[in-house]
């Protein structure tokens, strides 16, 4: 995710406006996102959800049919969460999702947890990896909200 992404909302593309909609839900459940993050060289997920509880979800956001067609690398993030889900709008062909995930239902505001996916917890020294790769990407990019000169340096 860019600076001028983060600050001009108007232009968030299709994927971008569905995490948007799924951040601002589960806000009102007390997570924590941060979205495209990168929690392995060569995984980007759509948003990472960090829980009250430390519970951390990966959701995927997918904007059309093709675009999940063209997923190759969903099944290599379910490593890195206790629960996975999709998040998609009311025109997605529901029916193409893998029943064994969760399903968010998502607009560019707001979003409702249709189905909620199982829980496969992370052994505890991936939890804590994944625990400070959340808290690092997070607070380098708001650091770089706050002095956008050091977005290149910071790596976010």
């Amino acid at each position: 995710m860019t600076l001028s992404n983060i600050l001009t909302p108007t232009l968030l593309t299709p994927g971008q406006k569905l995490a948007r909609g799924t951040c601002r839900h589960l806000a009102t459940h007390g997570f924590a996102c941060v979205e495209e993050l990168i929690p392995a060289p060569g995984l980007r997920v759509d948003v990472m959800a960090l829980g009250p509880k430390g519970e951390i979800w990966v959701i995927e956001c997918k904007s059309s049919r093709t675009d999940f067609q063209t997923d190759r690398k969903w099944q290599g993030y379910l490593n890195w969460c206790d629960r996975f889900f999709w998040a998609v709008d009311t025109d997605f062909p529901t029916d193409l999702l893998p029943s064994d995930t969760g399903l968010i239902i998502a607009d560019d505001y707001d979003a409702e947890l249709i189905r909620m996916a199982p829980e496969a917890k992370l052994a505890g020294a991936r939890r804590k990896s994944v625990t400070q790769i959340f808290a690092r990407t997070a607070a380098q990019r708001l650091q770089g909200l706050r002095d956008p000169a050091q977005m290149g340096r910071l790596g976010g």
